[in-house]
């Protein structure tokens, strides 16, 4: 039987999802030497991708740091304070944008076949690059706890040394890089306060 999107579109999540996703999520600081297979890895992008993007340009680019080699390349390039938790967890994912997304609009957009060109500014083109990758890593930290993994994304580190390494020679450059896995209990710090919705929302 095909599944029917339009049965639970507007159906909410249940508590315990929403909770998963968010209310009792937490940004991890130490792992679990629990692998996360390829597989998995594989199925995180599937869910990732579906993401809504401008235009669909979809300009997030990642790579998966999982051998000992590839974390070695990554941990002079972290900060101190994060490259413990780097090397410990099974997976770092660097989250990079394509500066040259619009080359892939012919396919991405064919809806619109002029699309390649409402880029052809470089400067806009970069605001368009990391605004929506930057929406692309978010959606990627939700699709990763719907899974089951924990996350630490982290903007301590290295950017050119990043691009000089991981994207050498490409029109990737590098967002921000998220820790995966599974989690553990320490290091974690008490959950920080939230501002209420009177001090950050406004309903006109």
């Amino acid at each position: 039987m095909a599944f029917d999107a339009s049965a639970v579109r507007d159906r909410p999540l249940s508590d315990s999802a929403l909770a998963q996703l968010f209310t009792e999520a937490r940004t991890r600081n130490a792992w679990s030497d629990r692998p996360v297979s390829e597989d998995l890895l594989r199925k995180l992008y599937e869910l990732t991708k579906f993401g809504p993007t401008a235009v669909n340009a979809t300009p997030a680019r990642f790579v998966f740091v999982t051998s000992p080699e590839a974390k070695a390349r990554l941990a002079p390039l972290m900060s101190d304070g994060n490259r413990e938790k780097t090397l410990q967890a099974p997976v770092n994912v660097i989250i990079g944008q394509d500066i040259e997304f619009h080359e892939q609009l012919p396919k991405l957009f064919p809806h619109a076949p002029g699309a390649k060109d409402w880029f052809a500014d470089e400067a806009g083109r970069r605001e368009s690059a990391f605004r929506n990758a930057s929406l692309q890593g978010g959606y990627f930290l939700l699709a990763a706890r719907a899974l089951g993994l924990d996350v630490g994304p982290m903007s301590g580190f290295d950017p050119e040394g990043v691009k000089a390494e991981f994207f050498a020679g490409t029109t990737v450059e590098p967002n921000f890089i998220v820790n995966l896995g599974y989690g553990t209990d320490e290091n974690l710090f008490p959950r920080s306060p939230r501002l209420a919705f009177e001090e950050a929302a406004q309903i006109l």
